[in-house]
């Protein structure tokens, strides 16, 4: 097995791996969402008056709709579809009249995932020079060939990738560095669990990390990952991808100094 891979389970099965990790992802609770007052009011009104098409149409316009369906999205994206399927726009009514107005409140309300607002946190991290130097803007990086961290958006790193190193990929990048002359090219993940989104944001660090560039390629993975067990992203990591630089954020620093 790649031995930052190894490192990496080590360090999440032995130590105080999620207090130091909390330094790079330090996830906040968060608020609920704010509710536009004049559209909640007309949805106090629909749903008091109980009038059906109302009280879907005004709820769609919310940022989240209080209820899982399978069909809400699809009545989101076409508007018109409501008044073409009343018996949809009915069943729905239903679910929410049984909710109660101060539940479907709660729910339009409920604050955004932490997975999903963790995105610039490394950045952030990198940033504060976690990794003994701190990113420079693009004419900075380009000066030299010292030692040095990309300080630039996912679509600018990518396109740096695509014009110097042969990156072909249309994804963004998270990391683009250069340590002993070597260029890196890698994207950071925080795995909170299995499954759904968090398998396809697995999959995404996959591809960076197999990728055939002129650089380094790595896949900056924490979270559940590292978790021994009959899982699909441990067994990833510890067999099918057990060649590819796969590791901690934790980790990173030693791995870029050794190059």
């Amino acid at each position: 097995m790649n031995y930052w891979t190894q490192l990496s389970i080590d360090y999440a099965n032995q130590r105080n791996y999620l207090d130091d990790l909390f330094s790079v992802y330090p996830t906040i609770p968060n608020g609920i969402r704010e509710l536009d007052e004049n559209l909640w009011k007309k949805v106090e009104n629909a749903f008091n008056s109980q009038d059906n098409k109302n009280l879907i149409e005004n709820l769609l316009k919310l940022e989240l709709f209080p209820i899982k369906d399978s069909y809400v999205a699809y009545l989101k994206r076409d508007k018109s579809s409501i008044e073409r399927n009343p018996k949809t726009v009915d069943r729905l009514s239903g679910r929410i009249y049984e909710m109660g107005l101060e539940k479907v409140f709660e729910r339009s309300a409920e604050p955004k995932e932490t997975n999903r607002q963790i995105g610039p946190l490394f950045r952030r991290w990198l940033n504060r020079g976690s990794l003994g130097i701190k990113p420079v803007p693009m004419k900075e990086f380009l000066s030299n060939n010292e030692n040095a961290i990309l300080d630039a958006g996912d679509n600018e790193m990518m396109n740096f990738a695509k014009e110097h190193l042969g990156y072909t990929h249309s994804k963004g990048l998270d990391l683009v560095a250069r340590f002993n002359g070597k260029y890196v090219i890698g994207e950071a993940k925080f795995l909170t669990d299995f499954g759904g989104h968090q398998n396809a944001q697995f999959n995404d660090a996959i591809t960076t990390a197999t990728t055939k560039v002129d650089a380094i390629t790595i896949a900056i993975l924490d979270g559940v990952l590292y978790i021994p067990g009959n899982n699909k992203m441990y067994q990833s990591v510890t067999e099918t991808y057990k060649e590819q630089n796969i590791m901690s954020a934790l980790v990173l620093r030693e791995f870029l100094y050794q190059i």
